[in-house]
């Protein structure tokens, strides 16, 4: 077999098994092979930071060079959601889904293995690798394989396996750390990908056959038309190719529209992400030259301009400046990436702040678990505890504010079991923040748009969550970990209130014409 044949025969998806195909509630399974992956890559993303201690005294590194094992992977998957997400419409969602765990797992057993801190980081990377072949297709299997009227339940069990994640990351890194290895953190990654690979085979629809179809909807708006609420209708530039692009879509396009991929807005936003968040890490103790902070801000900063140029004259870019300049979409962006940096920030903070005052690695994890339980919590069904007739702003502003609560009391009270309840205030207060907010911006944005409107949110996202981990990192260094975290804790409560006033009212738009 020559090498063009097995990669056919690898990339060839496989229907299920007819027993399984032909039972009613197949779809379940399908949305239960999701959550997998969905509970995977939450748990990798809250479990990191209760390893950053130890990591440090094993490879005798400091703070800002251990961070890295979290940024690494937070920027190869911000850098590769967009691209896995336009060539998953070539080879098929269901194979890069199933080839996302393989990855994952894979890169998961060398890092417990690894035997320095940079090799550790470099498969850290190559682990967002497969975290994005998962993340960018798992709405989009939701999507297909689960019929019209139980969608919001699917989805809503989906949220339920992130936030479960999430919430067990902390008190599982926790009690491995203490009671086991740092190692064991990745470890654990390995039957939890080997039993994905195994359900996806089996339990995932196929996404592809011989012969891609070429649908093409309407036209994403261009940087006045965002403005406007005219749209165009032109078929060239697809919002189901950008539902590919971000996992929310099942259309595929033509081979030529999938060769003008905005590659030169994709390395741009990367390398000014990179030199940023470099920055943040020289100034928290990276050990390079004393100029370069200043010089890599100036690169970050060029770099930004020059993302912003290469957007307005993009094809197809993947930012889309039009959407961006959508009332409601700019400010939803804000927020939610604000959203993230509270969110992740405790998550650094805490572990520091307790395990410095005397507080075991262990018990640790468990008093810090409770700021994503709440969120998760809130997210799926805590909302409902609210009144009906509240507005998503409304929720957004409500849940702000309890945020810039629950941290201000967080900063102050002392570190002990009596940050518990802070943690809960603040995790409750982001679950209904940034839920009531994502719904907002969808809702700014046209339909045939939502796509690319859900993976600017997912970019947020992300970059929100690095840029927590790099903020707590450097006041930790400046002011010293109890100093340090306490100033930074103040600051995030201001900032959470600071959100609160960024929330505004948007004029639904779910039709463009």
């Amino acid at each position: 077999m020559n090498a063009t044949a097995l990669a056919t025969r690898l990339l060839t998806e496989r229907p299920r098994p007819r027993g399984i195909a032909g039972w009613r509630h197949a779809h379940w399974l399908a949305v239960g092979t999701v959550c997998l992956g969905a509970f995977l890559g939450q748990l990798d993303a809250s479990v990191i930071a209760l390893v950053f201690p130890a990591l440090g005294r094993h490879f005798g590194a400091g703070f800002a060079a251990v961070e890295w094992v979290a940024l690494a992977y937070l920027l190869v998957l911000v850098a590769l959601l967009a691209p896995i997400g336009w060539l998953s419409d070539l080879v098929g969602r269901k194979t890069m889904y199933i080839g996302g765990f393989a990855v994952f797992g894979l890169s998961s057993l060398g890092a417990g293995f690894a035997g320095g801190l940079w090799v550790l980081v470099g498969l850290r990377a190559v682990q967002a690798v497969g975290a994005a072949m998962m993340q960018a297709n798992s709405v989009a299997l939701v999507a297909r394989g689960v019929p019209g009227h139980a969608m919001r339940r699917a989805l809503g069990i989906q949220a339920s396996a992130q936030g479960l994640g999430l919430a067990l990351g902390p008190i599982l890194g926790g009690m491995l750390v203490e009671h086991a290895s740092w190692r064991w953190v990745f470890w654990v990654n390995v039957p939890i990908a080997v039993f994905g690979i195994l359900a996806g085979w089996y339990l995932l629809p196929r996404t592809r056959t011989t012969g891609a179809p070429t649908d093409a909807p309407a036209a994403v708006p261009g940087p006045r038309e965002g403005r406007t609420g005219t749209h165009r209708t032109g078929t060239h530039r697809t919002a189901a190719h950008r539902a590919g692009t971000h996992g929310t879509g099942t259309h595929r396009t033509a081979p030529r529209e999938a060769a003008r991929f905005d590659l030169p807005g994709l390395l741009l936003l990367t390398g000014a992400t990179t030199t940023l968040l470099l920055a943040l890490s020289t100034a928290s103790g990276l050990p390079l030259p004393g100029w370069a902070v200043a010089a890599l801000l100036l690169a970050s900063a060029v770099l930004a301009l020059a993302l912003v140029r290469q957007e307005r004259r993009a094809a197809r870019p993947i930012l889309a400046p039009g959407l961006v300049n959508t009332p409601g979409v700019r400010s939803g962006l804000v927020v939610a990436l604000i959203g993230y940096l509270l969110l992740f920030c405790p998550l650094v903070l805490g572990p520091v702040l307790l395990t410095g005052a005397g507080v075991s690695t262990a018990h640790a994890g468990l008093v810090v678990t409770l700021l994503p339980a709440a969120f998760a919590f809130a997210a799926t069904v805590g909302g409902g505890w609210l009144p009906r007739g509240w507005s998503d702003v409304t929720r957004c502003r409500f849940g702000a504010l309890l945020t810039a609560v629950g941290l201000l009391l967080f900063a102050l009270l002392p570190a002990s079991d009596a940050v518990a309840f802070p943690l809960l205030v603040a995790g409750y207060g982001l679950g209904l923040l940034l839920p009531a907010n994502n719904a907002l911006v969808m809702r700014a944005i046209p339909a045939q748009c939502s796509a690319v409107g859900g993976g600017m949110v997912n970019m947020a996202r992300s970059l929100g969550t690095a840029l927590g981990m790099a903020l707590s990192v450097l006041g930790v260094h400046l002011a010293g970990a109890a100093s340090g975290g306490r100033t930074v804790l103040l600051a995030l409560a201001a900032v959470a209130a600071a959100a609160a006033l960024l929330t505004r009212p948007v004029r639904t738009r779910r039709t463009g014409s």
